[in-house]
């Protein structure tokens, strides 16, 4: 595949021993475990359906949502009438700007529903477990297929569409309300100032946690993400440390190429982190391990996102002309790999995979990069999760900010013996869900060490 940084629509097939790996790389597994080996799996150019009377085509992430396991998903979880809902409220519309309020607000009920679902507030909706991240998944890519094929009363242009559906993406996900001050249910979020910097008025820590959406649907459509399950597990939620409270807020991303490049990781943590005293972005890494990954390599290497899109090349931020090959964590990772944290055991992660200076192949350096050097894959890989935590790093160094922060890979979340065959499975199990919640409780104490040890 290319190596420009020019976008490489490819087709192929996932390998199926690369279970939940899908966020790192061969080359960075290579000295974790022996694991088999793999390409990154070609992509399919985005593929269309064009529907008399819509307005526009739907995505491939849309198109999965008719089949039988997302279908199931919303209905044992209530989710199944967020759609039908949002359109009934999208027909009082009669102007852009009324459009514009009413997604925004629909956006943010769906991730308020989803995060207290998931602490435990309110009808469960369904026999689903109320952990579960899946729900708010597939509810919201019904809303982005109504809005995307909405035909209003008024002109709607393709770019004020378009701006309708980041307005629903952000709020939908988090992105909108994560902030420590004003907003949702806010006893603890307070504005920031030069005097109380580092701590809130009440001496409250400030912590920001992001997550992903379910990823690799076509190897396997049932798949859950922990890391947005945790973000929904901890998303305003008060944690106790021998410092003291910290309060965290969260919020989920896509994975897809596309919104990296365009900036949503920037947009959406430039305020919440000039106003943090630590931050870390989690998601899906090794089986059966979890990974504080040192350093994050500035290279896309190319595996398929959701939108079977794939992206080979170096990561495009603003200034590249000042962009460095490698961004190092923060985080307290000595103190976080020692601690009794949970079930998994806890990895100070310092492999990368360059091109040595004066080189031209890629190596494996188990130690960390090495002076001159070009990066191929960071600790977490060459995936999103990768440069999740390039972008966020790097945002931190380039604001001056002097906090905790970096990346964390949760295990694999895996299915209970004998419900591993995504044809013939059932879409959880109880094995799956003590799973899911051991993830969580783990990635939760993780982060009460980093604000302890910070």
């Amino acid at each position: 595949m290319s190596r420009t940084g020019v976008r490489v629509w490819t087709r192929g097939r996932i390998r199926p021993e690369l279970t939940g790996l899908v966020l790192l790389t061969a080359t960075a597994l290579t000295l974790a475990a022996p694991l088999p080996l793999a390409t990154a799996r070609p992509a399919l150019a985005a593929k269309t359906t064009e529907t008399a009377g819509t307005a526009a085509a739907l995505t491939v992430e849309e198109q999965r949502l008719d089949r039988a396991v997302p279908q199931e998903i919303l209905r044992r979880s209530g989710f199944d009438g967020v759609a039908p809902e949002f359109v009934r409220s999208l027909r009082h519309a009669d102007s852009y700007a009324e459009a514009e309020r009413t997604v925004g607000r629909q956006g943010a009920r769906l991730w308020q529903r989803a995060v207290d679902r998931a602490q435990g507030r309110g009808p469960a909706g369904g026999d689903l477990s109320r952990d579960d991240d899946r729900p708010l998944y597939w509810a919201r890519l019904g809303m982005t297929r109504e809005l995307r094929q909405w035909e209003p009363e008024f002109r709607l242009s393709e770019a004020a569409r378009s701006a309708l559906l980041g307005t629903l993406e952000r709020s939908s996900r988090g992105q909108d309300s994560l902030t420590f001050s004003g907003g949702k249910a806010d006893q603890g979020k307070n504005k920031s100032s030069d005097k109380d910097k580092g701590k809130s008025r009440q001496g409250v820590k400030r912590i920001v946690m992001t997550g992903f959406d379910p990823f690799t649907l076509d190897r396997d459509i049932r798949i859950s993400n922990p890391s947005g399950a945790t973000a929904l597990a901890l998303d305003g939620t008060v944690i106790r440390t021998a410092d003291g409270p910290a309060r965290i807020e969260t919020a989920v991303f896509p994975v897809r190429w596309a919104d990296f490049a365009d900036g949503t990781v920037e947009r959406a943590l430039r305020g919440p982190l000039s106003r943090a005293d630590l931050f870390t972005t989690v998601s899906q890494g090794r089986v059966g391990r979890i990974d504080v990954e040192r350093f994050n390599g500035a290279w896309r290497g190319g595996f398929g996102d959701n939108d079977n899109v794939s992206e080979t090349g170096l990561v495009p931020v603003s200034d590249p002309a000042s962009q460095p090959q490698w961004t190092v964590t923060s985080l307290p990772y000595a103190a976080i790999a020692a601690a009794t944290t949970g079930r998994f055991p806890v990895y100070d992660n310092t492999s990368v995979t360059e091109i040595p200076a004066g080189a031209t192949a890629p190596v494996v350096r188990p130690d960390g990069p090495t002076p001159g050097s070009a990066a191929r894959a960071g600790g977490g890989g060459d995936y999103l999760s990768n440069e999740i935590a390039y972008r966020a790093t790097l945002l931190r160094d380039r604001l001056g900010l002097d906090i905790p922060g970096g990346h964390v890979h949760t295990p694999v979340l895996q299915f209970g013996a004998g419900n591993t065959d995504p044809a013939a499975g059932t879409v959880t199990d109880p094995e799956f869900v003590q799973n899911r919640l051991d993830i969580i409780a783990q990635i939760r104490a993780i982060i009460t060490v980093a604000a302890e040890s910070s």
